[in-house]
């Protein structure tokens, strides 16, 4: 079960003001815990010892691996090396396939947005104020969507759902197992860090802009200066011992200012970027990744100096001003710079082919000439969306100990012919090509009845 540590989330009443030998004024506050609200309730299924042998493995690290085989005990990665062998253990020759770690999309409305899209199944924004760090996408995410299933069948794993792009603090993003379970809390991920959703360019004002404002970029910004003003102020009451009262908007942003909570930013212009770095100084914040970030090229550099991470399309770009100036080779340039550099969907389709989205800027990176390895242009799929969720300890390579999350592919990955034949969630196969073994949304069983 999740914790969260003062004094950040909690009512004041859990803070403890002590008086100093010397001092009565002294103040400090008590380390106290308590559980979430809404903790996750994940249980993988059930899994054999599985011990795949003669792959070829891509294992995420970025680095080419010598190993071949992979053995799966306890929902886990036992070993990984050349030739293993494990007594009682299922054994699969991959002959010649290639195994990578399973997918990791950062950025899907999954859930949220689900099929059918219809009026009545949009939850992803909250338009009724430019500022919703209160919510949480976890609340509008519907389990029996269809897409999920459909992603698994792409190699997904673990997704990340966020609220949309209307607000300049839109609420806050949950990362889910992508497994089937009656309640959104049955796919949680656990214990990831929590997320904010911001956005930055010309959602806030064009959605705003005759609602009150933000009616500008320069209104945009002054309107995120003046919450972190308001974030600062609640958390250094809380801090002090004092008793504000409990307001889930600032416990959201304090959460940022603490630390605990992962920004992730909407924003496409370099420019804009800079100035957002520019702003997490200010305050004292860190902005984990930048979303869609169609001109990160332009500022891979300031990306590395600043340890933010981007998420980009392959070639998307030119819908609106602020996507006009992509380029094919945005992923490989932020790579080339050392920026932490990923692939991510955004939308129901492209998040069941992201390894040829991967493949197409992988391939129009070394047309460029950068000679990216197929090993580094792997971890824009797993590794980077992993570090960017603050859960590459439990998932995103192959690598002992850490969730066995994996694809067998019936080709290279980054052929537009390849398919997941086999896809494992924590040592459990959760879909099989051959046999037709996948999970099914009780809503998709329900109209095929219907019918």
């Amino acid at each position: 079960m999740k914790y969260l540590k003062l004094p950040l989330f909690l009512s004041a009443a859990m803070l403890v003001a002590c008086s100093a030998a010397n001092d009565e004024d002294a103040k400090e506050t008590v380390a106290f815990e308590l559980p979430t609200a809404f903790p996750s309730t994940y249980e993988p299924m059930p899994s054999a010892m599985t011990l795949i042998t003669n792959a070829r493995i891509i294992d995420g690290t970025g680095e080419a691996s010598t190993a071949n085989s992979i053995l799966l005990a306890d929902g886990r990665i036992s070993s990984i090396g050349t030739d293993l062998s494990a007594d009682g253990a299922t054994v699969i020759d991959a002959g010649g396939r290639f195994v990578t770690p399973g997918i990791i999309d950062i950025h899907s409305h999954l859930g949220n947005y689900p099929s059918p899209s219809i009026n009545a199944h949009n939850d992803g924004n909250e338009v009724t104020s430019p500022i919703t760090s209160e919510v949480d996408a976890e609340h509008g995410v519907w389990p029996q969507d269809p897409g999920f299933d459909e992603a698994l069948q792409g190699g997904v794993t673990t997704l990340h759902i966020l609220p949309g792009s209307a607000n300049l603090f839109g609420g806050r993003g949950v990362t889910l197992r992508n497994a089937p379970a009656r309640t959104v809390q049955g796919m949680k991920f656990p214990d990831a860090p929590e997320t904010l959703k911001m956005a930055c360019g010309e959602n806030p004002k064009r959605v705003y802009g005759d609602r009150g404002g933000p009616g500008s970029r320069m209104g945009n910004v002054a309107g995120y200066r003046k919450n972190w003003i308001r974030a600062t102020e609640y958390k250094k009451k809380i801090e002090d011992g004092d008793e504000p009262t409990r307001d889930l908007q600032l416990e959201t942003l304090a959460g940022v200012l603490n630390g605990d909570i992962l920004i992730q930013m909407h924003c496409y212009r370099a420019d804009e970027m800079a100035q957002i770095m520019d702003l997490a100084k200010e305050f004292d914040y860190k902005v984990t990744t930048f979303h869609h970030a169609v001109e990160a090229y332009k500022i891979g550099d300031l990306l590395a100096d600043n340890d933010v991470c981007a998420a980009m399309w392959a070639d998307w770009y030119g819908f609106k001003m602020e996507s006009y100036d992509g380029i094919l080779e945005n992923i490989p340039f932020v790579h080339a710079s050392g920026a932490c550099a990923m692939i991510h969907s955004d939308d129901d389709k492209n998040i069941q082919r992201l390894n040829q989205e991967v493949a197409k800027a992988w391939a129009n990176g070394n047309r460029a000439g950068l000679n990216i390895s197929q090993d580094e242009a792997w971890t824009w799929l797993s590794t980077n969306p992993a570090k960017a969720l603050g859960i590459l300890d439990e998932t995103g390579t192959l690598e002992a100990g850490k969730r066995a999350d994996i694809v067998l592919w019936s080709a290279d990955p980054f052929s537009t012919y390849a398919r997941p034949d086999q896809v494992y969630m924590d040592g459990a196969l959760m879909f099989d090509r051959a046999t037709g073994l996948k999970p099914q949304s009780d809503f998709r069983l329900g109209t095929e009845i219907a019918r």
